[in-house]
């Protein structure tokens, strides 16, 4: 039962303010849902028979604003700083027609009653109301009885619902994975009959259920359903390529049960939407790279961490992620590798792999190769094996591994060589880093001193090719391991 005492005092005033002018106030949707299973509500959700017009003028248009085409009202409250109720969405009674391009209502009509706004929503778990005034509960659907049986199924004909926004289907097992619920029989297999319909979804919208699906607590879960539903191809198709594609070797599961298994492990251990998509995508190569093994191994996958980091990429930019988002994946991706064997690891190249990964993301790379292993079908990483790991990042941390952490400086070098700012003198810096990253000994003032007396003399071409050298070895690794398959491919 959900009492006032549930609802913040920010939610309250917006309610008991519309009630006071006259107009009834209900509280529905996920966050009636939530509080009647016991979760905090993401976000609240006020339906009403006030119009557009009455909202704003009823809480001012200084703290208010029109959230979409569809005459719901945004309400601000900004003295709260409680994120959650920073912004009230009130929207009025309405009933929707019309869905030519199964995207959105091509008409929509205000000044019903709350049965008739009740009827057009999607499942029954949304669609029940509650009055904060008088703590009425409105269930006209039996959303309270699917709530116990958590089972999601929709308001009406599925077929209706999912005509009307296909998106719909992409919700259903997104609310079925964040909540741990069935769908309910003629709903999934009205989205067996319907896929097809998202087709005419943009993909922002799709990505963002999606991201959402990540970021819950059973992931793998949700994949797996959206692959049975046949979804997956509206999100990441190149996911299923992994189905039966076994890997032989320590893994236990073929490509696509690895991913989402590895995907999962992330998620167990409550790390980022980085590493969660990192760990969804890191092996999404292997497919293409799989060629007959030598010795004991029955298949390898050489170059499949820089092909897949380029799959990756391509993926991320269709779902229109941010760009420091995709960069930080595809890096991730790029050098899930690194950490496979501590035994070839030395120092040196440990301090090349932060420098080319950012101290930002080291950690998430170990991470990373935590739930690779995990994603193996083995219980755990070997705890010697990763306390090896974390020692070596930890010990080249403490080494210059950036231009900032020499023990010279852009001024310092004018001053003793008289050279002007330019691209000479960032030449000789990063030529200063790549030395000092092989050997952090000659990170003195008195070695680098005597070090840009020499380097002064070269020319720009000269010092370029010695800065970039070890940009210059791993482009020519990345070459050597695409040039065998890009072609057949189609990822270089």
């Amino acid at each position: 039962m959900i009492t006032q005492r549930d609802v913040p005092k920010e939610v309250a005033h917006v309610a008991d303010s519309l009630e006071r002018a006259g107009f009834e106030a209900y509280l529905v949707g996920g966050c009636v849902r939530d509080l009647l299973i016991g979760k905090e509500p993401k976000d609240w959700d006020i339906t009403t028979d006030a119009v557009p017009e009455e909202i704003i003028t009823l809480f001012g248009e200084d703290n208010t604003y029109h959230n979409n085409d569809y005459g719901t009202v945004g309400v601000v409250n900004e003295d709260t700083e409680n994120e959650r109720v920073k912004v009230v969405e009130v929207t009025p009674y309405r009933t929707e027609s019309g869905y030519s391009d199964n995207r959105r209502p091509d008409q929509v009509t205000f000044g019903v009653s709350l049965e008739e706004d009740l009827k057009r929503r999607d499942f029954t778990v949304n669609a029940i109301a509650w009055r904060y005034q008088t703590e009425q509960l409105v269930d006209l659907f039996d959303g309270q009885e699917d709530l116990r049986k958590k089972r999601l199924k929709t308001v009406g004909n599925p077929d209706d619902r999912f005509s009307e926004d296909a998106l719909r289907m992409m919700r259903a097992v997104r609310l079925a994975t964040e909540l741990n619920f069935a769908i309910e029989s003629e709903t999934m297999t009205s989205i067996t009959r319907n896929h097809k319909l998202l087709s005419h979804i943009s993909i922002e919208r799709i990505s963002d259920e999606f991201r959402k699906i990540m970021e819950s607590s059973t992931p793998m879960q949700g994949i797996a359903m959206l692959e049975r539903l046949d979804m997956l191809d509206y999100v990441l198709p190149e996911l299923k390529e992994g189905i039966h594609c076994d890997q032989s070797g320590i893994h236990a599961y073929d490509v696509f049960e690895h991913l989402l298994r590895t995907c999962q492990a992330a998620a167990d251990k409550g790390f980022s939407t980085e590493v969660r998509y990192a760990a969804l995508l890191h092996d999404l190569a292997k497919p293409a790279t799989r060629r007959s093994g030598a010795k004991n191994k029955l298949y390898s996958f050489h170059g499949h961490e820089v092909v897949g980091a380029k799959m990756a990429k391509k993926a991320l930019q269709r779902l229109k992620m941010p760009r420091e988002f995709i960069d930080r994946v595809t890096t991730l991706v790029r050098w899930h590798m690194f950490f496979s064997d501590p035994d070839q690891i030395t120092l040196s190249a440990v301090r090349r792999t932060i420098a080319r990964v950012g101290e930002e993301n080291i950690n998430d790379l170990l991470n990373l190769r935590v739930c690779d292993r995990i994603g193996t079908g083995r219980p755990k990483e070997q705890p010697f094996r990763f306390r090896r790991y974390k020692a070596m990042v930890d010990e080249a941390l403490r080494d210059p591994i950036s231009v900032k952490m020499l023990a010279t400086n852009g001024d310092h070098i004018m001053d003793i060589t008289g050279e002007k700012p330019g691209k000479k003198l960032g030449f000789i810096l990063n030529a200063l880093l790549e030395e000092v990253l092989n050997d952090p000994s000659k990170n003195t003032a008195q070695y680098l001193d005597d070090r840009v007396k020499s380097l002064i003399l070269l020319s720009e071409t000269e010092l370029a090719a010695l800065a970039d050298a070890g940009k210059k070895r791993q482009e020519e690794e990345e070459k050597a391991a695409l040039k065998a398959i890009a072609k057949e491919h189609h990822v270089g």
